[in-house]
């Protein structure tokens, strides 16, 4: 029978700017249930500032307490419950409210062309526009011509499941249209065909790049990023174990840097390394760092007691938290390309909203794309999302001048991370 749906999410919105949001979720539960509506969350551009998490395996309350990243977003509440809603098994309603299975086949991948004249910023602009749209952008690539002009190619997934309408794909196309007004030349958009199957593939990363982006080397040079004064007696995460305050559970107790996708980031891993977490709670930011106490079981219902699964556990925290994106710039050729990457989890979904970001990092800066790709790459330990941005020199942001680099790659990561 399951529960009303009114009662499933329950979203209490903040009387002023400066007051958090309540979001609650009351469901059955399901495994990686918690990671899903990070996600969500995070794809709202919402910044979870505080959390409550509570279930006994079969039945979950979880509690989001969150805020608009950057402040100046329109968050759409009633689309945001109901993509809550979607994600939640109490729910025998869909977006549209009508029942689906316990195993939804994968949302269908549309391809979005767009033939723009190329300005500085457009891509951001365009990209902003499809985030505001609901539609998830999973992978892209944009096409300079000598003219002047550009082809920017969307492959995208809609988060309100209707663009397999014409209404729907109608109304992008005019809203984007629109939007752009005479910086659009024109719009077409339909499902996508056998040139996604073929960006599906593994990049042709050259290995010197890979080895940069992925190296313990640059984790260290990451870990000497300027902190505040507040912020300087602890520079990386630190993780307790601890089996002696419960008879079922390891309880997990976590110090470290705030970051906007911080609980996205503890949930994807404990989704993926099969941990369940049931309960946790998530404080308030305090001077700049962030207090977490997970009880957590593995997937047999058993305590954390293994020495090296303890380690292991621990040091995948300690990195994922620390160092969520890799950022570098390299020279390909006489052109000067910014690399950043994610993690994939198992399921295959890349992180939300890092295209938006580095967009609009780069348009902040004042710094032109020539031209952009994502790409997925497969290292030994994982796979990860790959984006891959050729940057036109300019007086303004000499590309050759290591501080143009290093300014370049501490705005696209602060961006990032929220800081």
């Amino acid at each position: 029978m399951g529960i009303p749906w009114d009662d499933v999410v329950v979203i209490q919105q903040g009387k002023d700017p400066n007051e958090p949001s309540i979001v609650t979720v009351n469901c059955p539960d399901k495994a990686g249930l918690g990671c899903d509506l990070c996600r969500i969350i995070l794809e709202f551009s919402l910044r979870i500032t505080r959390a409550d998490i509570s279930t006994d395996g079969k039945w979950c309350y979880i509690v989001n307490w969150v805020v608009p990243h950057p402040t100046s977003v329109i968050v759409d509440w009633e689309s945001l419950k109901a993509r809550l809603l979607s994600a939640c098994p109490s729910c025998i309603v869909s977006y549209h409210f009508n029942q689906h299975s316990t195993s939804p086949s994968p949302p269908p991948i549309f391809l979005l062309k767009v033939w723009v004249v190329d300005q500085k910023g457009l891509l951001h602009d365009i990209n902003e526009i499809l985030c505001n749209l609901q539609l998830i952008i999973q992978r892209v690539k944009v096409m300079p011509t000598p003219d002047g002009r550009a082809l920017d190619m969307f492959f995208i997934t809609d988060g309100m499941e209707l663009l397999h309408t014409k209404k729907r794909q109608d109304y992008i196309s005019e809203y984007l249209m629109d939007a752009l007004g005479d910086r659009c030349i024109s719009c077409e958009l339909q499902l996508a065909g056998p040139e996604y199957g073929h960006l599906q593939g593994f990049s042709s990363l050259p290995p010197a790049f890979a080895e940069e982006l992925f190296s313990s080397e640059l984790l260290d040079k990451l870990s000497l990023h300027p902190l505040s004064k507040d912020m300087t007696t602890l520079k990386t995460p630190t993780v307790m174990v601890d089996n002696s305050l419960s008879p079922a559970h390891t309880l997990l107790q976590i110090q470290c840097v705030d970051q906007k996708s911080l609980c996205y980031d503890i949930m994807r891993i404990s989704k993926d390394s099969d941990i369940k977490v049931a309960f946790g709670r998530f404080s308030s930011t305090e001077k700049g760092f962030r207090n977490i106490d997970l009880f957590v079981q593995q997937k047999d219902g058993k305590k954390i007691i293994d020495p090296e699964s303890q380690k292991t556990l621990c040091s995948c925290l300690k990195e994922e938290m620390l160092h969520p994106l890799r950022v570098i710039i390299v020279n390909r050729g006489p052109d000067t390309e910014l690399l950043v990457a994610n993690p994939v989890e198992l399921c295959g979904k890349g992180r939300p909203r890092v295209f938006y970001d580095v967009t609009l990092a780069l348009k902040a800066l004042g710094v032109f794309i020539f031209s952009a790709e994502v790409v997925r790459h497969s290292t030994q330990e994982r796979q990860w999302e790959v984006y891959r941005f050729l940057l036109d020199e300019s007086r303004e942001f000499p590309l050759s001048r290591s501080q143009t680099r290093s300014k370049i790659v501490d705005k696209v990561r602060r961006t990032l991370m929220g800081w």
